[in-house]
């Protein structure tokens, strides 16, 4: 069934108006509130956010609505989104609620909500949650707020945890890291976590005022990360998005590694110490076809699973694999966290450059087919199957481009967009296909 609130990463939109208006936001929290008490017997939650301004009144709300149910919140302040999957896993919390919308502009807020188990609920749960927040959304929104304080023992907590994941051999001492924080929820724990480690930090993106979050800086915007990782003859950088779920990464001599070149580094490792579960790495439908045949020459094999970081965490508990993620930068080190953690990311990925000298040596014959990808705004969201035009651009396509290609047309969880992904030997194909379907999508269903 369709859900019109819940998508691939929780409730997302623009802060006072639908979804994110005070009435649908207090029935959330009265919701989740009623359905832990049913869960467990009791309902206490930890609330955390990223750095942007519309944060705390969220919170403030979200916490009302728990509060009318009888249950209880903590507020954990700026943090990760992992880093409160994390405290519910190892702490007494029933579930983890984070208002964040990840690497969107700060104009955009969402909220996530996680189990008991530090996973995200699945599809089923989300739909019985959103049927009683529909249901309650007309009531009245209480007046009364609860005073939130943010708890920083959460923090240290946190900090302890990734601390304690760092490969046991490495020495990161001296090593020289840039750090790109997006102006999001890692400002602070990023610097603490690796100067804590004892590698020599330079920050970025430390100086959020609840509106630069994401803006020009972080995952999506490399370039200053790369000019500073120069400059300051760093052997490596790492770039976080607004809620630090994900890093990528910059090896010394400038050049950027996502999470297949990471995936393809991890899973190298842990075959070596025998460690990577039935040599198998879980990755999406929008994985670089050079990434399954760099595995697929190490004898690991590639399994895609549906875009989002929870269906890869859903293929690696039934198969029993230990290392998943998506090209984005979401990486899942199933033995330490179900969760897709930047920060626990990054200090993998240090580790490992420390042991073998730099990141291009841990991602070296891996090559990236020419990819792109194409957002188109669209109207509405039809069965893609349904739309004649774009059917027969995309058979046309497929038909051309054989083995040695791949097209992936899927609708963005998040946001009214399309997306065309095509991917090819020869970037003259690339262009050529992905144009005509994104075309083709523009005239049945373009906003």
């Amino acid at each position: 069934m369709a859900k019109e609130l819940f998508g691939t990463d929780g409730i997302r939109g623009v802060p006072g108006t639908p979804p994110l208006d005070d009435q649908t936001l207090f029935a959330t929290g009265r919701t989740l509130g009623g359905f832990l008490r049913r869960e467990h017997g009791s309902a206490h939650a930890l609330i955390g956010m990223d750095t942007r301004e519309s944060g705390p009144h969220i919170a403030a709300v979200l916490a009302a609505g728990l509060e009318k149910a009888g249950a209880s919140a903590e507020f954990a302040g700026v943090i990760t989104t992992p880093g409160i999957a994390c405290l519910v896993r190892q702490n007494d919390f029933q579930a983890g609620v984070v208002i964040s919308a990840s690497h969107n502009p700060y104009h955009d807020n969402g909220v996530k909500l996680f189990s008991h188990a530090g996973m995200k609920f699945p599809d089923a749960v989300e739909e019985t949650l959103e049927a009683e927040i529909l249901r309650l959304r007309p009531e009245p929104v209480s007046d009364g707020r609860p005073a939130l304080v943010a708890n920083h023992a959460r923090h240290v907590e946190y900090l302890d945890f990734l601390r304690s994941r760092m490969i046991d051999t490495a020495n990161l001492s001296g090593l020289r890291v840039v750090l790109d924080c997006a102006n999001g929820a890692a400002y602070q724990l990023g610097p603490e976590l690796f100067r804590a480690l004892k590698a020599d930090v330079v920050p970025m993106g430390v100086n959020p005022d609840g509106r630069n979050i994401n803006a020009g800086c972080g995952s999506l915007h490399l370039e200053g990360l790369q000019k500073r990782v120069l400059a300051e003859g760093a052997r490596l950088g790492v770039a976080f998005d607004g809620d630090a779920d994900r890093a990528l990464f910059v090896g010394e001599s400038g050049h950027v590694v996502n999470g297949d070149g990471v995936l393809l580094a991890v899973a190298r490792y842990l075959k070596a110490h025998q460690a990577l579960k039935n040599q198998r790495v879980v990755a999406t439908s929008m994985s670089n076809l050079g990434l399954e045949r760099a595995l697929a020459h190490e004898g690991i094999s590639l399994a895609r699973a549906a875009v989002g970081d929870r269906y890869v965490l859903e293929e690696m508990l039934k198969s029993g694999n230990n290392l998943g993620g998506e090209q984005s930068g979401h990486i899942i080190f199933l033995d330490d966290s179900p969760a897709g953690d930047g920060l626990l990311t990054a200090v993998k990925v240090a580790c490992l450059v420390a042991l073998r000298g730099s990141l291009g040596s841990l991602v070296e014959g891996l090559k990236d087919y020419p990819q792109k990808i194409v957002n188109v705004k669209v109207k509405s969201k039809p069965s893609l199957d349904s739309l004649p035009e774009v059917a027969r651009a995309l058979a046309e396509a497929e038909a051309a481009l054989g083995d040695n290609g791949r097209i992936v047309l899927r609708y963005s969880g998040t946001e009214p967009l399309a997306r065309v992904m095509v991917e090819a030997e020869h970037d003259a194909d690339v262009q050529r296909y992905s144009q005509s379907i994104a075309n083709a999508l523009r005239s049945s269903i373009g906003a």
